[in-house]
Parts: structure tokens; C-alpha cells; sequence
């Protein structure tokens, strides 16, 4: 048992959270810091966020983003009643409804085959008795294969289209918080070496070939709705980024998270297996409150804004930089209780509370794959389960500045269980 003390409050309880980058405050405060504020007060992280109208984004290197040759404005990228339009556009392919009628068959299907694949490698024994399967590799691969359908990215192999992201994301280290991103001449010369190369070869083989198949035969998927409203191959290109950043990278690095919970939790993965799916889903909220994959968001103050922190008020200036630190947030025990650095299903929460905390942003820019995210993230792990994985190697936590998140590497796992779940 450990105590602890958060803004004042007392914190009694086990720290459950495994990602935890050196340097992070231990107390969710607000303060403002030569050329930027950090937030990690989950009220006014949440008010920042829902101030329309008086910011704009600043993470993903956005603003360092060349937007000359773009006709439509990346979606990651837009503010104001233009990103309103777009959101309400693309709702359509993320609505939870749609998700669950349309894309779970999907999963199911890209689950079962690579798990199939996976005990079927006789090449690589655990010393469990089973067959050793690294999870990052096998997360990854299957969230590219789910991603790409809802996308429209099918004209080319998962593999080949896997390790193109990866590559990209293959960057020198930069601090959003300072002149030219912190970087040298030469870092920025390996940046361009880096990432132009990939964006290239993700052109080429796998953007190119699916909106030439996609100009022919419209099908349900974001690239068809992009053709359809004028967007030129560039800017789809960039499009796809965004989804294969958000919607492939980190939700593979949450899958892996989430196992490495449940595997070494008894408690939570019996209370796992035993929920029903609106309560596997609470689990899986509540594990990424503790470990938000996208520890910060940023944005670029535009107007004035003043929030309320407590009974003080905070006046951030235009121009200005916040870092709204999304791992402070979601251990708030102001709004999460005086246990929030442990893993509990449920917890009682105001009503305007979200149970995954800030993990997927808010306001505007609220994530639209949420729903995917969960429940892609439920059918990969409930058949994972259902094969009595048991862990060869613990994963090593390592950082990625790009999604100013964590990444788990190394982690295998053997399975031994001779079927999978009909859930």
C-alpha cells in the first residue's frame, strides 16, 4: 500500500500504472513554463479542450506540416466549422452502430487467422510449452488489417503496408516546446532522409493503387468519401497518415498494454472474461485511463482564454502553447476519486466524466475511432485469452515523441490453448 498526495488530496492504494516517463510531475497541476503551459488538472484540461473556437492544433508536428499544396485542409490538422464539416462527414464510417454491424465480422476474422497463424509457427517454441509470439508484432499487424478496411487501404499487403508505418515513425527525437522542435541541422536532415522515403513508398504501393481501384468502384470507406469530395492524391495521402498514425499505431500499442494488464492481474482478467461485452469494454476504458496511449495533447492558443483552476483563474494569451498532459488528467482524484492510480472497472464518476478519461481527447477533436479502437481492441484480446497465453518476456517501455506516447517492445507471450472464442 502506498500513500501519496495529488493536489492537496490524499491518494491510499496500489500504483497500477506501468507507463511512467521520467520527468512526468507527480501532481495534476496547472502552471505555465518558459514558452508553454502544462495542464495536467483534468477540469481545465477538459474546459481547454472544449473552448471552440479559441484554439488550434499544435501536436503531431502539425504546425511544422508544409500545407501549401494541399486543396483540403487534413482533418488532423482543422479547426472550427471546416473540421466540424469534415467530423460530420466521416461520422458515418466510425459510429459506434456501424462498427459493431460492419467491421467486427472483420475483426473476428483478422484475429482467428493470425492467431492461427501464430500456433502454427512451429519455428518459434516458448518455454511454456506453447508457441512464442511477440505481441507488438502480432498487434500491430492486426490492427493494420482492421484499420485499412474502415480506410479503404486494401489494394496492397497488410505486412507491406505494416512495416512502411513503421518506418516512418523511425524519427529523431524533438520537444514540441521549443524553436525549430529542439532539433539540429542534421536531425532534421535525418528527419526528411526518414520519413519522405516511407510517405513515398506508402504513396506508391498502397494510397496510389487504392484510389486508382476506388476511382473505378466507389466502395464504404473513407478514400471513396475523399475521391467523391474533390481530394487530390495528395491529400489523401496525408489523410491516410493520419489514420494509419491514429487508428493503427497506438491502438496496437493499447492492445499490447491491455494484455500485459490482464496477464498479470488475476482479479481483473477473471472479471474480464466474466463481463459481458458493455463490461469488457468498461475494463478496457478503464485500463486506458490509467494508461492513456497519447500522454499529451497540444494546442495553439488563438484567443484569449481564461479557465477556472479551483478558485484561481488562469488567463492563457494568444499565441501561446498548452500541454495538456493527459496521464496528469486521468489521475485526477479531484474528478477520479482518491484511488485513481489504481485499476478499477467502474469507479464512480460524475456524469460528464468519461470513463476512459481524456484518452481520446475531447471536444471537437475527440477521437472518432474510439468505439473501433475498444472494440477491435476486445476481440483481438478475448481470443488471445481464450488461448492461455502465459508471458516469455516482459515488454520494455520505450517513448515516441511523434504521439507523445509509449510504445511496449519485446513482449512474447506463448500460447497454449488449442481453441479460440466464439465471443
Amino acid at each position: 500500500m502506498r500513500t501519496t498526495t495529488i493536489r492537496g488530496v490524499a491518494v491510499d492504494g496500489p500504483n497500477r500504472r506501468r507507463a511512467v516517463q521520467p520527468g512526468d510531475p507527480h501532481e495534476s497541476t496547472v502552471e505555465q513554463a518558459p514558452g508553454v503551459w502544462r495542464i495536467g488538472s483534468y477540469p481545465v484540461a477538459r474546459e481547454v479542450l472544449q473552448a471552440r473556437g479559441c484554439t488550434t492544433q499544435a501536436g503531431f508536428t502539425s504546425e511544422f506540416v508544409p500545407k501549401g499544396r494541399l486543396k483540403h485542409h487534413p482533418i488532423l490538422f482543422s479547426d472550427g466549422p471546416l473540421h466540424d464539416e469534415q467530423r460530420r462527414k466521416v461520422g458515418r464510417f466510425f459510429a459506434p452502430r456501424v462498427v459493431s454491424e460492419r467491421y467486427r465480422p472483420l475483426m473476428v476474422d483478422a484475429a482467428e487467422r493470425l492467431l492461427a497463424d501464430a500456433m502454427d509457427d512451429a519455428g518459434d517454441v516458448g518455454t511454456a510449452g506453447g508457441v512464442g509470439c511477440r505481441v507488438e508484432d502480432l498487434a500491430l499487424l492486426y490492427a493494420v488489417d482492421v484499420t485499412r478496411q474502415v480506410v479503404g487501404l486494401t489494394n496492397s499487403s497488410v505486412k507491406g503496408l505494416a512495416g512502411r508505418l513503421v518506418r516512418f515513425f523511425n524519427q529523431p527525437p524533438f520537444d514540441i516546446t521549443k524553436p525549430d522542435l529542439g532539433r539540429t541541422r542534421r536531425q532534421w536532415a535525418s528527419a526528411a532522409v526518414h520519413g519522405l522515403g516511407p510517405v513515398v513508398s506508402l504513396y506508391l504501393a498502397d494510397v496510389r493503387t487504392a484510389v486508382r481501384a476506388r476511382r473505378r468502384r466507389p466502395g464504404e470507406d473513407v478514400i471513396s468519401h475523399l475521391i467523391a469530395e474533390g481530394y487530390t492524391d495528395v491529400d489523401i495521402l496525408v489523410e491516410c497518415v493520419t489514420y494509419g498514425t491514429a487508428g493503427m499505431v497506438t491502438t496496437r500499442e493499447f492492445i499490447a498494454m491491455a494484455l500485459w494488464h490482464l496477464l498479470t492481474d488475476e482479479d481483473l482478467r477473471a472479471g474480464y472474461l466474466a463481463a459481458d461485452a458493455d463490461g469488457r469494454i468498461g475494463v478496457l476504458e478503464e485500463i486506458i485511463r490509467l494508461e492513456p496511449v497519447v500522454g499529451h495533447i497540444y494546442r495553439r492558443v488563438g484567443e484569449t482564454l481564461r479557465v477556472a483552476d479551483g478558485a484561481d483563474e488562469r488567463c492563457l494569451g494568444r499565441g501561446d502553447l498548452v500541454d495538456l498532459q493527459v496521464r496528469q488528467a486521468n489521475v485526477d482524484p479531484v474528478v477520479m476519486g482518491a484511488d485513481p492510480l489504481s485499476l478499477c472497472p467502474g469507479r464512480p464518476l460524475d456524469r460528464d466524466v468519461h470513463p476512459a478519461g481524456l484518452s481520446f481527447g475531447d471536444g471537437a477533436h475527440r477521437c472518432p475511432g474510439q468505439a473501433l479502437a475498444l472494440l477491435e481492441t476486445d476481440v483481438l484480446l478475448t481470443r488471445m485469452l481464450d488461448l492461455e497465453p502465459q508471458i516469455l518476456a516482459e515488454p520494455r517501455i520505450e517513448w515516441d515523441d511523434l504521439v507523445a506516447g509509449y510504445c511496449l517492445r519485446g513482449f512474447r507471450v506463448g500460447l497454449a490453448g488449442h481453441h479460440l472464442t466464439n465471443r
